[in-house]
């Protein structure tokens, strides 16, 4: 197999090495979401100031027969490299990933990254680090070490509004102190320098079990970037906050939605300030979240989400909803 960098504006080479991650991504899976085309198209062609990707496509007599990729900080987490590695379904147990997933790490060594992470979907009833799957032993035995079990869960809309009255009415008493906003697309102006702080926030302040994170960097006209990278994507966000008196956003949840896929929703990050926990405003900004879209996107008739197992307090409120597991996934890292 030749390993070599797809052009990012050589929409033939993109094609063939998005088109193996695809038919990857999706193999005997239920419930796939892999990014569409043009959503990785864009990904790789302007991906902004926060992190640089990468994709290389692996070639038997010509075919592309593996996918890979390696997303790199640029901005924080500067020691990190994010591996992805993804083979013709039909061609695997052929030594194909392994030499793939060894050229990703030559590649993140390079660029001197020492903390490599990777991550890796198996069936629902499978133990929590996937032990004795093909994708996890793949990991664990090419040195990858399980850090942080999460679960995949799909949600069928509409949900019944009397479900969403109950919710909000029995949490509204607990945040009166609060103003619940709610938007679609880019974040007020006004909003904004908070919203960037709580956003940077997401990836520390989420339970991570034994993957090593840092922060990262809050900075507004990177976020402005991100959201400029999904209007290319073909992404639209809704988004609810809860604010407080100071107009400081201390809680906030996103669902994306995408043109690509009218029919489903996916539930992204929800975070709420430490200092202002114990008030109910997860599941304020989820409801009111959820509304929203229900009256602005009806066609949306499923959503999606990964929780850490190990965050109980999400969890409940996502089962709440009515949230039910389809599937694993597992978090895995490995220090040169």
């Amino acid at each position: 197999m030749e390993i070599g960098e797809v052009d990012p504006f050589d929409d033939d080479q993109v094609a063939a090495w998005h088109a193996v991650y695809e038919r990857s991504q999706s193999h005997d899976r239920a419930f796939p979401s892999p990014w569409r085309l043009r959503e990785a198209e864009a990904a790789l062609r302007d991906p902004g100031r926060r992190r640089r990707i990468v994709a290389f496509s692996g070639r038997v007599d010509g075919a592309v027969v593996c996918s890979g990729a390696i997303r790199l900080p640029q901005l924080d987490n500067l020691a990190s490299a994010a591996l992805a590695v993804d083979t013709e379904p039909a061609l695997r147990r052929r030594g194909y990933g392994a030499a793939m997933l060894a050229h990703l790490e030559q590649c993140a060594v390079a660029e001197g990254r020492t903390l490599l992470d990777a991550e890796t979907f198996y069936p629902g009833d499978a133990p929590a680090d996937g032990a004795g799957y093909d994708n996890a032993d793949f990991l664990t035995h090419r040195g990858y070490v399980f850090g942080l079990g999460d679960v995949h869960r799909r949600l069928e809309l509409p949900a019944e509004p009397a479900l969403l009255d109950r919710l909000a009415g029995e949490a509204a008493p607990h945040h009166a102190a609060y103003q619940v906003r709610t938007w679609r697309g880019r974040v007020p102006d006004e909003l904004v320098e908070s919203f960037a702080t709580i956003n940077a926030s997401l990836m520390t302040e989420a339970p991570a079990g034994e993957v090593e994170r840092e922060p990262e960097v809050a900075d507004v006209a990177v976020l402005r970037e991100e959201e400029a990278l999904r209007e290319q994507q073909g992404r639209v966000p809704y988004v609810a906050v809860a604010v407080d008196r100071d107009g400081t956003v201390v809680a906030f949840t996103t669902v994306m939605t995408t043109v690509h896929e009218p029919g489903r929703g996916y539930q992204w990050g929800t975070v709420v300030d430490r200092a202002h926990r114990g008030h109910r405003l997860g599941i304020a900004v989820k409801v009111a979240n959820l509304r929203a879209l229900q009256q602005h996107d009806p066609p949306v008739r499923e959503l999606f989400t990964y929780n850490a197992e190990v965050n109980t307090h999400m969890v409940a409120i996502n089962e709440a909803l009515g949230f039910v597991a389809v599937e694993r996934l597992g978090e895995f890292q490995k220090r040169i």
